[in-house]
């Protein structure tokens, strides 16, 4: 549900993970509990589902809309509902866009090929936006990929194009690198001053909040939502020495699960986290993901309960 307010889109969006059965089918009362327990802290404002957290390259179409109608079932009537829309070919991508607005998403947002890592042909990821920005009819998120993912990173002039197509709401900046998030944050603001940029580099929230962002769809709020939800909060208010406290919170957390190879292991750490917070049964991933070693899980066991989490260790 999108709030009738000045800046409905600004504010922290948990960006959930799907919990699996131990043979990987959807377990969808899991997900509908998950959901459910991230959107309930005051300040947020949504859940992005489907996103990258979401193993969306992992799952068939079929599972993609079921995810989407459970979150919708389980948050749809309280909160923004974000769907992610990930696909190779651009009229598969579109007919994923159409599953979203018949499943209830209030808006979709628009992830960049893995393909356009090895090549940046402007024309082609015009075409691809274009195309799905009109099969879905709902307000878009862009997605800015990380520096560190090949071309998926646009340049700053091609993503202030793509901001200023008509339906675009926000964008991730999954920049992950400080300098850059400015720059795009800047080239967007200039060329579509009414698009909200939002970082999500889980390691560098606190310095790209402080250079001003209007929320954040975040993979670390699926585990800590409040702490999320606080230094944002923080950063508004200036108040800088409540804020670092949170960063020192967020920060190895996000080092543990985002800064540490293989990058692709993420969200199998963030599954692993919440299985062992016991808020998921099983910390399963879609194939060719995981398991996680022993010796990972140990550390994580112990980062957790050095941050407070887990009890009892």
């Amino acid at each position: 549900m999108i709030p009738r307010t000045a800046m409905p889109w600004d504010g922290i969006y948990p960006s959930t993970i799907v919990p699996l059965t131990p043979d990987r089918a959807l377990d969808e009362s899991a997900l509908a509990r998950h959901t459910d327990a991230v959107c309930a802290p005051d300040g947020i404002v949504g859940v992005l589902c489907n996103g990258h957290a979401g193993e969306n390259v992992y799952l068939s179409r079929g599972e993609k809309r079921r995810v989407l109608e459970i979150t919708v079932a389980a948050v749809g009537a309280r909160r923004i509902v974000v769907c992610g829309i990930n696909a190779e070919a651009t009229d598969e991508a579109a007919a994923h866009a159409r599953d979203a607005r018949e499943a209830g998403a209030d808006a979709i947002m628009v992830f960049a090929p893995n393909g356009w890592a090895t090549f940046h042909d402007p024309a082609a990821i015009r075409v691809h936006h274009r195309a799905v920005i009109e099969a879905a009819g709902l307000p878009v998120f862009l997605f800015q990929g990380s520096v560190h993912a090949g071309r998926t990173a646009f340049p700053p002039a091609l993503l202030a194009e793509l901001a200023a197509l008509p339906g675009v709401v926000g964008v991730k900046e999954g920049s992950w690198e400080t300098a850059a998030y400015e720059a795009s944050r800047r080239a967007v603001h200039a060329a579509a001053p009414h698009v909200r940029v939002m970082a999500s580099g889980d390691e560098h929230l606190f310095s790209c909040f402080v250079l001003s962002s209007d929320g954040s769809l975040v993979s670390l709020a699926d585990i800590i939502p409040e702490t999320i939800v606080a230094l944002d909060r923080a950063v508004r208010a200036s108040d800088l020495a409540a804020a670092r406290r949170y960063h020192n919170l967020v920060y190895p957390l996000a080092k543990a699960i985002y800064g540490t190879p293989p990058g692709g292991s993420a969200t199998a750490r963030i599954k692993a986290c919440l299985w062992l917070l016991g808020r998921i049964p099983c910390a399963a991933t879609k194939r060719p993901v995981g398991p996680l070693p022993e010796a990972e899980l140990t550390r994580l066991r112990l980062l957790l309960a050095e941050t407070g989490l887990l009890a009892g260790s």
